[in-house]
Formats: structure tokens, sequence, C-alpha cells
């Protein structure tokens, strides 16, 4: 009888199991995201073996590694890739060998394939937020939108309002020259008029239909609001992208004034749904990411685990 090695066995037993999939989230204060609990219930109904890491920098020690040296580290560890949130979305550009056209014309990424030894960026914010915009504000004036934020997510945010045929995107940001440079790469796509850095804030905001806020202000980690709430009316709409809390203090206070709002839910609903696209190769099942969403009760994720409040009732998934 002949013998069998090791890595026979071994082969047998990896082409027998589910795909493994290793993917991660870099960023600052991201303990409880809701996005590796969207990964990791989808890739499981995939039938997939799929771990989703967060890659916190506030929880590496004094003295954080280099933003370079996590990717070499991911790329060592198996990685097939990884999101990218606040603040490295721009950070991360000289880091990477080719960017997806969405990538190079927003100058951000927020979604990076470790595939052959290359590493190509990818930005699903822009699609992130046309989607939810497009479903939760159906009907909205668009005219001209206030923006608060030329971070990376606020140039996704902007295309997509320009793309959805937003009249003017009038640029605010708390470092001018930011704000301005944005407005210019905007005006020189879209055309003249379409958008414009805001010099007095009040100002903007009495000439808004809507408003966005694309800065971090709002999030558990940095609480409060990015304008003074007293200067909205309740006829404005106004976004929040932030999603943890769900229901920002602007958000809150806009509502209480009759404004319709929409929270970071869907935005950060369909960006996971293109970045699992990106991580896989397989289409996802929306609803049930959605589902994933609500369901998760704000215990920081853990590799391989699911909150353990929730695990009963995710049979289905």
């Amino acid at each position: 009888m002949g013998s069998v090695t090791a890595e026979a066995v071994w082969s047998a037993g990896a082409a027998a199991g589910p795909r493994a999939v290793l993917v991660g989230l870099i960023g600052r204060g991201i303990q409880l995201s809701r996005t590796p609990f969207m990964h990791e219930v989808e890739g499981r109904a995939q039938g997939l073996s799929y771990v989703y890491r967060l890659l916190d920098i506030d929880r590496m020690g004094t003295t954080p590694p280099a933003l370079g040296d996590i990717l070499r580290f991911a790329e060592h560890f198996g990685f097939s890739g990884f999101n990218v949130t606040f603040p490295f979305k721009q950070e991360i550009l000289p880091l990477l060998d080719e960017l997806s056209p969405a990538a190079r014309d927003l100058g951000s990424v927020n979604t990076v394939i470790l595939k052959d030894g290359r590493r190509r960026g990818h930005n699903t914010d822009m699609w992130g937020f046309r989607e939810s915009f497009r479903r939760g504000m159906a009907g909205a004036k668009i005219d001209t939108v206030l923006l608060l934020g030329a971070g990376g997510a606020g140039v996704a945010v902007a295309h997509a309002l320009l793309d959805l045929g937003a009249g003017c995107v009038v640029v605010h940001d708390v470092e001018a020259a930011r704000g301005e440079a944005l407005a210019a790469r905007l005006a020189a796509r879209f055309g003249a008029g379409r958008a414009e850095a805001g010099r007095d804030l009040a100002d903007a905001v009495q000439d808004a239909d809507g408003i966005v806020n694309a800065t971090p202000v709002g999030m558990a980690k940095l609480p409060g609001t990015p304008l003074p709430t007293r200067l909205l009316k309740s006829a404005q709409w106004v976004a929040d992208i932030v999603y943890f809390p769900l229901e920002t203090e602007l958000l809150r206070q806009a509502r209480q004034l009759g404004c319709r709002t929409l929270s970071g839910e869907g935005m950060a609903v369909w960006q996971a749904v293109r970045a699992f696209e990106h991580f896989t190769g397989l289409v996802p099942d929306v609803d049930r990411m959605k589902a994933a969403f609500a369901a998760f009760d704000g215990v920081p994720a853990q590799a391989g685990t699911m909150p353990a409040a929730k695990a009963a009732g995710s049979a289905g998934f």
C-alpha cells in the first residue's frame, strides 16, 4: 500500500474546505464599525471562510507602525485586501501600484486589493453614497448643496452629488485651502459654476437646499456637530456619512427641526456591497448585508466570530 504524504493530505483538505478570505479595515477609532459583521455574515452565506479584521491605529500602542509597514504586514500575513477609512484615504495613494479609474479620478481610496504582489486601489464610497442618496432622498431638491469636509469621503460625496445632477456643490472645510482645491477640481471636471468654495459658513447654510456632513465630527470618538444647528431651516434636508452612532447629533437636531434626514447607513451598506465584490469576485445579497448592518449589536468585532447577542438569529445568513 503506497504512502500518503503530508502535502497530499493538506492539499486534499484545502480543496474540500471553503475558500478562505482574509480582509480588514485600516483606520483610527474604528472599534464600533459594522463593516466586519456585514462582510463576515455575507461571506459565510456564500460558503466562504471569511475573516474581517480591524486594523485600528489607535489600538497599536503609543508609537504605531507607519501605514506603509501595515501594508507590508498585511501582505506577509496573506490578506486578500482591506478597506481604508479616516484618516488614510488619501495618504495611502503613493503606497499603491495602480488605481481604478474611480480612485484615480477622485484621488481617494477606500478599498485595496492585494493580488500577485501588487496593490490596486479602488473607491466604492462614491457609488455607495450615490446609491444611498438616490434611494433615500428621492425627489430632494439639489440645486445648491453644501458639503462639509473636503477629505477623502468629501471628494467621493461631491462627485456623487454632481453625478446625480446637483446644480452647484459649495465646499466648506476647516482648512480653507483644501476646500478651495477640491472646488477647483470639481469645476474643472464638471464645468464652471458647478462647484465653489464656501467662504462664510452661515451664508452657505442659508443658501443651501441641503447639507451633507462628510467630516468625522459626530462620530462616537468626535462628538458634536460640524456646524451650529441653529442655522438650519426646516425646509432643508440633511445627510451624514457618519454611522456610529447611526443618528448623529446633527441628524437628531435636524430631525427635531423638521428637516428630512439621511443617515450614513445606506452609504456604509452600499460601499460594503461593492467592496465585497472586489474582495471575492462574488455578487453579494444586498438585503442580507442590510439585515446584518441592522442586526449588529455594537460589540466590537472579533475575527472569526459574530456578536454573541445576534448569533442565534444569524442561522439564515
